[in-house]
């Protein structure tokens, strides 16, 4: 059985340490949500999830070690995207489409979407965002891949964390280690499909 995520990925890294990727989507077995997964400098891991359904499935997913349970809103003023939490305030700036982007846009989306062509632009995908993965193992028993068709750069970023400041806006260095795959090392939003196969009824 496949489930599928359709919506968009942001990451980025900030002055204080803290690393984040936030996942905003639009469709999905559980509606439309926003979850937040939070690496600081320490390599503690928490995830941020608006619900038990989805907590439980992301965190059945990737790894955390904690995890917050608490309504995560979005709102999107054009280019500026913010996020709330009640231990995380985050607001960024969308800019121009990276070269990525319209690279992706070539590619058909009935042949994007597939899992041979994410195993085979998975090494392609290592060398030119590394960190990055698109094909691999989504634990319990799950394979996951990604279908991305647009890449475009974030550009500032500001935000609190359990009440201190974020900082500015930096690479996401060293990558996140929440699954097989981190986000893009320069801060990105990424329009993307995120496809999870159940392997025990395959």
């Amino acid at each position: 059985m496949e489930q599928r995520f359709v919506g968009h990925i942001a990451g980025m890294g900030t002055t204080s340490g803290t690393r984040l990727v936030v996942g905003v989507w639009e469709h999905s077995p559980f509606g439309r949500f926003c979850d937040v997964m939070v690496e600081e400098t320490t390599g503690h891991r928490t995830l941020l999830a608006p619900t038990p359904d989805t907590a439980d499935y992301v965190s059945a997913t990737y790894a955390f070690d904690s995890v917050d349970i608490a309504p995560v809103t979005l709102t999107v003023d054009n280019a500026l995207w913010a996020v709330r939490h009640r231990a995380l305030t985050l607001d960024w700036q969308v800019g121009r489409r990276r070269l990525l982007g319209a690279l992706l846009h070539l590619v058909p989306s009935g042949l994007r979407e597939k899992e041979t062509w994410a195993q085979a632009i998975d090494p392609v995908a290592r060398i030119v965002q590394p960190g990055v993965r698109t094909h691999g193992t989504a634990g319990n028993d799950r394979t996951e891949w990604y279908a991305a068709d647009d890449v475009h750069a974030i550009i500032a970023a500001t935000g609190t964390w359990r009440g201190a400041s974020l900082g500015t806006l930096t690479p996401l260095r060293p990558p996140v280690s929440f699954g097989f795959s981190s986000a893009p090392r320069s801060p990105s939003l990424t329009s993307v499909t995120s496809i999870v196969r159940d392997d025990d009824t395959h």
